[in-house]
């Protein structure tokens, strides 16, 4: 997690808008916006200011940083502890929500006989799916693509009509990488 995303989730933590932090840390609302976005990066001085107005030590918040997670490993023995809800699914995602501004990634585990529905609110994001253990069926509009351990495809995301099923009689373990 960045000083960006932080200072964007205590924000929203305590129901601030982009104005009055903007107003109470004397900035103006778009670079906040950048600052948040990690397009720009404030002085010492307007990071304190910032924290202030959200009521944020700035040492924390810079020990939180510090204390960022910069990688996350799932252990080929984890898969088979995994409970299904029931959806039939369930995605292992590597990082939190905060953490995921360029792409997103998971290892999809998926029951004989279900599916998985696209990604909503994505416009022109870019996959990649590849089958770590079973069997898959990917859904592309009028493609479809048959899939087997250690395919791999790379596509234009298509939400409204995209999906991936497992038709084998076994859970299938998918690794998804995305962009966002």
């Amino acid at each position: 997690m960045n000083i960006g995303t932080l200072l964007r989730k205590h924000r929203k933590d305590k129901k601030m808008t982009l104005k009055s932090v903007a107003e109470r840390a004397s900035i103006s609302e778009g670079f906040l916006s950048q600052v948040e976005n990690d397009v720009n990066s404030p002085s010492v001085e307007t990071l304190m200011r910032i924290c202030k107005a959200i009521g944020v030590d700035a040492g924390e918040l810079l020990t939180q940083v510090s204390k960022k997670e910069r990688s996350i490993l799932i252990k080929r023995a984890e898969w088979d502890d995994i409970d299904l809800s029931h959806t039939g699914f369930v995605t292992r995602r590597f990082f939190s929500p905060e953490d995921r501004t360029v792409i997103d990634s998971s290892v999809l585990v998926i029951e004989p006989g279900k599916s998985i529905p696209a990604r909503k609110n994505i416009k022109n994001g870019q996959e990649v799916l590849c089958v770590l253990k079973g069997e898959v069926e990917l859904t592309l509009g009028e493609e479809t693509h048959t899939m087997v351990e250690g395919d791999s495809v790379h596509f234009w995301s298509n939400p409204e009509h995209q999906k991936i099923t497992n038709n084998n009689s076994q859970k299938s373990f998918v690794l998804w990488v995305g962009t966002l």
